[in-house]
């Protein structure tokens, strides 16, 4: 009888499975055009209206820290019904009811052994940004790519504390069963395989606590699994869920075998087998990176939830974990790691889903009964000396969101009536949404804001400069005269909580003052950048009688408001100058091009030699040299010598090359940006020849690191490029300031993912 119960149960499981497959058949052509719609996603710095408060909140504790809002074009409940899927996320057997699938057949049915599938409340909970935007959960968010002046071994061994790992020499058994003990720490593994992975160490340290826990005993990494000896799995890849005893496990040790059925450029490029725990260490990395680090599923929350990649197949499919608090639990271990190795102050990033048509609060906890709670609308304030913390949840082991002055004014839309201490839900004038203890908050009576009157001593302000709002409320004797200020676009213009409006770039920008009960006033600031500088890409200018060159020549800042520049020769009888800076060789000498700002006292010098006109034939260059006016570019982007560039040039005449320094180069001498082709007839100079190297910007002849450190100070202006160097920044060839975008693909060009076109 009990036989038959357990094949009954069994095919009615199957059957809901077979049901629930069927379902999404007939709904793929419904949700298809949805889900083409969501790979046009954009990373920005604005967040919407209800995710503002937290993230502000943060960047107040944490300056250093960078937020960027991920828009995934994708509706909230089209993502939840798409994630609340049969054995797609899955809680612990142990859990509550209210953290479980109550749905008859498959309640309490273990997809893996001891999880169960999850109810939409908790998937609803855990998909919502809003509930772990905190100095804790904030860190499912981190971009996970590997940082050199972070990932420190000493770093690692903190996160490693309180485990088997902390400190430990790395011992593995083998196949046969010998015990080998190898010269290496764990802590030291984890860093080699984030440096040969490009993922953080600090999520593989964390992974691998989160995936074996703190044992060394583990099954997926003991080595000592029956028909799996040797073997060893320590972030579970592979390790599909399972209802056969150990499961899970041995799928994943079957991953560590063979791929389970991979191709052999698969296995090689994982360092399959996973035979040693070094092998199973880095390949596991590298797995991740590949898999979903490098492929845009950057981040812990990401991985769980695949809300976004950069390809463009379908969604809701590459997730690495089915445990639906798995980024929940992770980002604590990963703060705790941060926090023990004083390093919160650091500069982190951390990339934020926004969805679109999200509840208008944020989804409750199911660990949180909402029948302790009755719905309210009361205005309250903080009725305490100092300042009061609001909470994530009702009680103070949840993390604090923002702590708040005393005499703060909020709404109680929700009042506990929980057994033992009281606490309440309320909302911040700003939008946050928390808890607060119920005896630390008063009712309030407030007498209402009627108007609002702003003024300011003048409209128009310099870039950096700062002006003070004047207001006026009314009636005079309202209760709550707290007003909160915004800017339209804060690219523009910037205000402070206190009205200080401070310019950002030229344009105009819309400041807003607005009131607890919702009454407004606006002012419009107009920003002007003046002009700070003038950058040329050369200085000194060789070209032939007759020909036209342009000069380049770009004013800083960026955005100033007057670009307008004038051009002047000193001696229009060897070199002319029209108002957009093309140069016309008149007759063989030397003159001075004087190129001045229209606004400010800004000038820069070019010193133009004229030679006579060459004849076609005299000079022939290679077919692969790009020549514009007298620069070179189209060189390779690595072994250019002296002996390979003068060997593309044919001509009669001596050809010499020299560096940046003016020393001359010869045989297998590197050539970079700035050399300096010379052609010459009797020691006369006939001509002469700039070389541009894209992503060179310090003039060695290689395209590496030292370039991007040399793009990122020019950026942060600490060190101006000048001349051609400013132009061999500009990878992207559109005649302006070299950005981060130029970074980006020079080092997508050291990576080898995308080669730089000269």
């Amino acid at each position: 009888m009990k036989k038959k119960l357990i094949i009954i149960i069994s095919i009615i499981i199957f059957l809901v499975v077979c049901f629930i497959i069927i379902l999404n058949i007939f709904e793929f052509n419904e949700v298809k055009s949805e889900k083409k719609l969501s790979r046009q996603m954009t990373l920005s710095n604005n967040f919407p209206d209800e995710y503002k408060p937290y993230v502000d909140a943060l960047k107040g504790k944490y300056p250093n820290w960078e937020f960027k809002a991920l828009y995934t074009n994708l509706d909230w409940n089209y993502v939840i019904k798409n994630e609340n899927i049969y054995g797609k996320n899955l809680v612990p057997k142990s859990y509550s009811d209210s953290w479980k699938n109550t749905t008859p057949g498959q309640y309490n049915v273990e997809v893996d052994s001891g999880w169960v599938d999850s109810s939409k409340l908790a998937v609803e909970f855990a998909m919502d940004p809003r509930n772990f935007i905190n100095y804790v959960r904030i860190f499912q968010f981190e971009e996970l790519s590997y940082n050199s002046s972070t990932n420190k071994v000493a770093s690692i061994e903190k996160i490693l504390y309180g485990t088997e790992f902390y400190n430990k020499i790395v011992e593995y058994k083998t196949s046969s069963g010998n015990n080998i003990v190898t010269n290496k720490k764990y802590s030291e593994l984890i860093l080699s395989a984030a440096q040969t992975s490009k993922v953080s160490s600090f999520h593989l340290a964390s992974r691998i606590k989160q995936e074996v826990g703190p044992f060394l005993s583990h099954s997926s990494i003991s080595g000592t699994v029956s028909g799996y000896e040797g073997l060893y799995n320590f972030y579970n890849i592979g390790a599909t869920s399972s209802s056969e005893p150990m499961g899970a496990i041995i799928n994943g040790l079957k991953y560590a075998k063979d791929g389970k059925g991979a191709s052999e450029s698969t296995k090689a490029k994982y360092l399959i087998p996973w035979n040693t725990k070094e092998r199973a260490i880095t390949g596991g990395g590298i797995f991740i990176g590949s898999s979903y680090i490098n492929s845009g599923q950057n981040t812990i929350y990401l991985q769980k939830f695949h809300v976004y990649d950069t390809g463009d197949g379908e969604l809701f499919w590459h997730q690495y974990m089915t445990n639906v608090l798995a980024p929940y639990s992770e980002s604590k271990i990963i703060y705790t790691g941060y926090q023990n190795s004083n390093m919160l102050d650091t500069q982190m990033s951390f990339v934020i889903p926004i969805y679109e048509n999200m509840p208008e609060l944020p989804c409750m906890s199911p660990a949180i009964s909402s029948t302790d709670f009755t719905k309210d609308n009361t205005k309250v304030y903080a009725n305490v000396e100092t300042s009061l913390n609001v909470r994530c949840g009702p009680g103070t082991s949840y993390e604090s969101l923002t702590t708040i002055p005393a005499g703060t004014k909020m709404t109680r839309i929700a009042k506990g009536k929980q057994k033992g201490e009281l606490w309440d839900r309320v909302k911040l004038e700003n939008g946050l949404v928390g808890y607060v203890f119920q005896n630390y908050v008063k009712e309030d009576l407030d007498i209402e804001v009627e108007k609002i009157e702003l003024s300011v001593q003048k409209n128009t302000i310099n870039k950096g400069e700062s002006l003070q709002i004047s207001s006026k409320i009314l009636p005079e004797n309202a209760t709550n005269k707290t007003l909160t200020y915004t800017s339209n676009n804060t690219k523009i213009a910037t205000v402070s909580s206190n009205g200080k409006i401070t310019g950002i770039s030229s344009g105009t920008a819309t400041i807003t003052a607005k009131s607890k009960n919702g009454i407004s006033a606006n002012i419009t600031i107009t920003v002007y950048s003046p002009v700070t500088d003038i950058l040329i890409s050369n200085d000194n200018i060789v070209m032939q009688k007759e020909k036209t060159l342009k000069i380049s020549a770009i004013i800083l800042p960026e955005d100033a408001s007057n670009k307008n520049i004038n051009y002047k020769s000193e001696n229009e009888s060897i070199a002319k100058v029209d108002n957009e800076g093309n140069i016309i060789g008149i007759s063989e000498g030397n003159t001075n091009i004087i190129i001045s700002a229209e606004e400010g006292n800004i000038t820069k010098t070019i010193k133009v030699t004229v030679t006579r006109k060459l004849e076609d034939g005299e000079i022939i260059f290679d077919e692969s040299l790009k020549i514009n006016g007298n620069e070179i570019t189209g060189l390779e982007n690595k072994n250019n010598t002296a002996d390979k560039i003068i060997n593309k040039i044919q001509t009669n005449y001596t050809v010499e090359i020299y560096n940046k320094e003016g020393k001359k180069l010869t045989g297998n001498d590197l050539v970079g940006t700035g050399g300096i082709i010379k052609i010459l007839e009797n020691d006369l100079l006939i001509a002469e020849y700039e070389i541009i190297l894209y992503g060179d910007a310090n003039g060695d002849g290689k395209i590496n690191s030292v370039d991007l450190l040399v793009i990122q100070r020019h950026i942060l202006e600490i060190q101006k490029l000048q001349s051609v160097y400013l132009k061999a920044g500009n990878v992207r060839k559109n005649n302006k300031n070299p950005s981060s975008v130029d970074c980006l693909l020079i080092q997508r060009h050291i990576l080898g993912l995308q080669n730089l076109e000269q």
